[in-house]
């Protein structure tokens, strides 16, 4: 019996593969854009969708509570992700119209963008005053993305940790 290798995967499919654990682990429920269920979990992660004319694809986009959130980039391992973040912001900008009426959005863009690799993720809370891209060690759960916009709604002034200590 001969056994053969499996086809290999192209690094940003394997970068993906990664991610899809990480979203898992984290709580979130993966899905491909043809087949969405947002009943599946309090955090559905759709894979490959499609943005406004001009603004791409976007990796994946990411619903809380039925409501779209953010977006997340992927690219191959050893990426540098500091130089993707204008693709990130580009998709959290680009959002279709017929997904603006149950999205969370801050100054008409998706509040949470993240850059990830499958080694290495990082994020942007668009709620912060002065938004940056802050690396993390793992995807928050969907339940602690649930609770940033409670607490943005709750105080609009200082939605986010970082601009309460700032105050």
């Amino acid at each position: 019996m001969v056994f053969m290798d499996p086809i290999p995967l192209a690094p940003e499919a394997q970068a993906r593969v990664l991610i899809d654990a990480q979203l898992t682990a984290a709580g979130w429920s993966v899905q491909d854009r043809s087949k969405i269920n947002l009943f599946a979990s309090q955090g559905v992660a759709v894979r490959e969708k499609i943005m406004t004319p001009g603004h791409g694809r976007a990796d994946y986009l990411l619903y809380v509570d039925k409501r779209v959130v953010g977006v997340i980039e992927a690219k191959p391992q050893g990426v540098p992700l500091a130089g993707v973040e204008w693709q990130a912001a580009m998709y959290a900008d680009g959002l279709p119209k017929e997904h603006r009426l149950r999205a969370v959005l801050v100054h008409d863009r998706l509040p949470f963008v993240f850059e990830a690799s499958g080694s290495e993720t990082y994020f942007t809370n668009g709620f912060d005053s002065k938004p940056r891209a802050r690396k993390l060690f793992a995807f928050p759960r969907p339940s602690t993305v649930a609770r940033w916009i409670r607490e943005a709604d709750d105080d609009p002034a200082w939605p986010t940790w970082l601009a309460k200590v700032a105050a």
